[in-house]
């Protein structure tokens, strides 16, 4: 069998990817599951894993040529297959390709804006069925944050990111910063979306306010996934926070991005670029400071929630490499417990299928 390798959609604001290097040669064998090449987008690198198994027959794409999702990178046989049928696969694939990724970039989805409660908020809703699961992004970053998870767990319900106040595209102003105000937003959001109960997921600062609208709102919640979450215990880098607040260049925020990751070299110049865009925009510099200082104060977690750990079904996720939340802050906690050995902060990034695994299985058992 003739299986064709393609550059993959890894969420859905990515179009291309640049071609980093191939980690296995023509001739190769290649297991189902493993990792065949390193492709770069605009938000992060990462490895294209093979869905089959059989030998890799031809290489299609050169390092550092760019293609878009969709595109050939290369041919993977299973058992045995003459070069004139390979010849005739690739053909016939190129022939039909840039009408159906035109035909995909037409309809796919894309985010929306909503105003509420006086705010405006930027959410992203895939997939539909079951009790919806809503991703709440971290400190400084937005419903990208989410880029290797959110359409993956909406082939098997609906999938709510958002922006919250003060990051994205939402609104940029604050009355104060605290947790009780980014939770009222989020359950604002709940209610104009009509949603009465939901699975909730936050990272980092983001399971802070999950870990508080559970708290607001407890009858609304049917499960919480907390990954490197914030809210659980005093100890957190606050010089990370105080540097990535103050950064207003790439030399002085690529210092701060690479401690978010097991793999500083995942931290590339265009996520370099995209963050400073965003810190510049009006508004983000005062949001940014006021959430610091509300929720983070003097480089330690203000608000410990543990107590609310428990009350819903809890999944807590952990890289135990985390620079900026020690992962000891899972111990103790009433809910399943999943320590990820070599992951950093930005685990549902850097080990997203696991992360994915382990939130779809969790979510399943909730039905």
């Amino acid at each position: 069998m003739i299986h064709t390798l393609t550059m993959p959609k890894w969420g859905l604001s990515m179009t291309e990817g640049r071609i980093d290097v191939w980690l296995k040669q023509p001739g190769d064998s290649v297991e189902k599951g493993e990792e065949v090449l390193d492709v770069e987008t605009d938000k992060i690198s990462s490895s294209v894993e093979a869905p089959f198994s059989g030998v890799l027959r031809r290489v299609l794409a050169l390092s550092d040529e760019t293609l878009p999702v969709g595109a050939l990178l290369g041919i993977v046989v299973e058992g045995e297959a003459t070069e004139a049928e390979i010849d005739a696969v690739i053909e016939g694939f190129q022939a039909g390709f840039v009408s159906s990724a035109a035909e995909a970039e037409a309809s796919g989805p894309r985010a929306q804006k909503v105003e509420v409660g006086g705010r405006l908020l930027r959410y992203l809703d895939l997939g539909e069925g079951g009790t919806p699961l809503v991703l709440v992004h971290g400190f400084g970053g937005d419903l990208n944050n989410w880029l290797f998870n959110h359409a993956a767990l909406a082939a098997e319900r609906r999938v709510i990111a958002l922006d919250l106040p003060g990051h994205g595209e939402s609104g940029k102003a604050l009355q104060n910063g605290d947790a009780d105000e980014l939770g009222q937003a989020l359950l604002a959001l709940l209610d104009h979306l009509e949603l009465d109960r939901v699975h909730l997921a936050g990272h980092s600062m983001g399971g802070l306010v999950s870990l508080t609208v559970a708290r607001q709102a407890p009858a609304r919640v049917a499960s919480l996934t907390l990954i490197a979450s914030a809210g659980l215990g005093e100890a957190i880098n606050g010089d990370y926070l105080q540097g990535f607040t103050e950064a207003n260049n790439r030399n002085a925020l690529k210092p701060q991005l690479v401690q978010l990751f097991s793999d500083p070299a995942l931290v590339t110049r265009q996520m370099l670029e995209d963050m400073l865009k965003f810190k510049r925009l009006e508004g983000v510099d005062q949001a940014l400071r006021q959430l610091n200082a509300q929720l983070f104060d003097g480089g330690r977690q203000r608000l410990d929630l543990r107590n609310v750990v428990g009350q819903q079904p809890s999944l807590v996720i952990w890289g135990d490499d985390d620079a900026i939340i020690p992962a000891s802050h899972a111990q103790g906690l009433e809910a399943q417990v999943e320590i990820l050995p070599g992951q950093g902060h930005m685990v549902q990034l850097e080990a997203a299928e696991r992360v994915n695994q382990l939130m779809a299985a969790f979510l399943n058992s909730q039905a």
